[in-house]
C-alpha cells in the first residue's frame, strides 16, 4: 500500500512546484508591469516639471535683461541731467563773475571820480577847517554829555514790585497746581502764607500734594 502511495506524493509535489513557479512568474510579470507604469508616470511628471523650470529660467533671464536695460537707461538719463545742470551752473557762474566785474568797474570809476572831485575842492576845505576848531570842540563836549547821562540812566530805574498773585513763586506749586488753586479761590500768596478759615478749607483740597505741610512757610518766605 505504501509503495503505491509514493508516486502520487511526487506527483502532488511536482504539481505544487509547477503552480508555485507559475504564480511566481505571474507575480514577477505584475511587478515588471507596475515598474514600467511607474517609470512612465515618472516621465509624465518629470517632463512638465522640466518644461516649467525651463520656462521659469527663461522668464527670469528676460526680466533680468529688461531690468538691466531699464536701469542703464535711467542711469544715462541721470547723467545727462547732471551734465546739463553742471553746464547751466557753469554758465550762471560765468554770468555772475561778469556782473561782479562790471559792478566793481562801475564802483571803481565812481571812486576815481569822487577822488578827483575831492582833490579839486581841497583848498576850500582847508580854509574852513582852520576857522572851525572852537565850534567842533564845543560840539564834541555837548556830544560827550549824553553818553555820561546814558551810563547813569540805568541806576535810576526802580525795581518792579513782586507779583503776589503769581502762586508759582511758592516752592512746590507748579503752573497746573496754581491754576487749580485759582479755580478754588486761592488767588494770592498771602492766602497761603496766612490763610483764613475759609482759605484753610480751600487749601485742604490740596493736602495730598507733595510739600503741603511746608506750603505756608514757603509762601511766607516769598512775601
Amino acid at each position: 500500500m505504501a509503495k503505491k502511495a509514493k508516486p502520487s506524493v511526487d506527483k502532488i509535489v511536482k504539481k505544487v512546484n509547477k503552480e508555485f513557479n507559475k504564480t511566481s512568474s505571474q507575480i514577477e510579470s505584475l511587478i515588471n508591469d507596475a515598474l514600467k507604469q511607474f517609470d512612465s508616470l515618472q516621465n509624465q511628471i518629470q517632463d512638465p516639471v522640466r518644461k516649467l523650470l525651463k520656462e521659469v529660467d527663461e522668464l527670469r533671464d528676460r526680466e533680468m535683461k529688461r531690468f538691466n536695460e531699464e536701469f542703464e537707461r535711467r542711469l544715462n538719463e541721470f547723467h545727462e541731467l547732471q551734465n546739463s545742470i553742471l553746464e547751466r551752473l557753469g554758465i550762471a557762474s560765468k554770468e555772475l563773475k561778469d556782473e561782479v566785474k562790471k559792478t566793481a568797474d562801475t564802483a571803481s570809476a565812481k571812486v576815481d571820480k569822487a577822488k578827483s572831485k575831492a582833490a579839486s575842492t581841497k583848498p576850500a576845505a582847508k580854509s574852513t577847517a582852520k576857522k572851525a576848531p572852537a565850534k567842533t570842540t564845543a560840539k564834541a563836549k555837548t556830544a560827550a554829555k549824553p553818553k555820561t547821562a546814558a551810563k547813569k540812566a540805568p541806576a535810576k530805574k526802580a525795581a518792579k514790585p513782586a507779583n503776589k498773585n503769581d502762586l508759582t513763586r511758592v516752592k512746590g506749586i507748579g503752573p497746573a497746581t496754581a491754576k487749580k488753586m485759582q479755580e478754588a479761590g486761592i488767588n494770592s500768596i498771602e492766602q497761603i502764607a496766612s490763610p483764613s478759615d475759609a482759605d484753610k478749607e480751600k487749601l485742604q483740597a490740596f493736602s495730598k500734594m507733595k510739600g503741603f505741610a511746608t506750603l505756608s512757610d514757603e509762601a511766607k518766605k516769598v512775601l
